[in-house]
C-alpha cells in the first residue's frame, strides 16, 4: 500500500533527516480535527505510509510533535509543535509534505 500522503522531516540546524517525528494526518471539517493516521519518522525522516491509500478531496493537517523530537536529542523548540493544513483537491496525485525544522523556525512546501 502507498499512503496518498506522506512527509519526509529535516532538521536543518544539524543538516540530517530528523528521525522519531511523531505525525498525525487529520481530516479539517468544519472546524472538527478527526485524526485518521498516526506515524514516527524512520532515519530518513520520512512517514511512507501515513493513511489510506486514497482520500476524498478535502482539508488535511499534519501534526509534527517538535517538541518531543527535540528534547529527544536535548534541546528545546519556540514551537512546540507544527500544524500544516493543506486541501487536497486532486484524487489522482500523491501528496509530499516535506517540514524544513529548526529550533526556532521551520518551513514547508509541496513536494513530490
Amino acid at each position: 500500500m502507498t499512503s496518498h500522503v506522506t512527509t519526509h522531516v529535516l532538521d536543518t540546524a544539524l543538516g540530517h533527516p530528523a528521525a522519531g517525528v511523531t505525525v498525525t494526518l487529520s481530516l479539517v471539517e468544519d472546524r472538527a480535527v478527526e485524526p485518521l493516521a498516526y506515524g514516527v519518522t524512520d532515519d530518513d525522516g520520512r512517514v511512507r505510509e501515513l493513511g489510506p491509500e486514497h482520500l476524498p478531496t478535502g482539508t488535511y493537517r499534519l501534526t509534527f510533535d517538535v517538541a518531543g523530537y527535540f528534547a529527544h536529542s536535548g534541546r528545546t523548540a519556540f514551537f512546540p509543535s507544527v500544524d500544516i493544513t493543506f486541501a487536497l483537491s486532486d484524487v489522482d496525485q500523491h501528496h509530499h509534505v516535506p517540514l524544513l525544522l529548526s529550533p526556532f523556525a521551520y518551513s514547508t512546501y509541496r513536494g513530490s
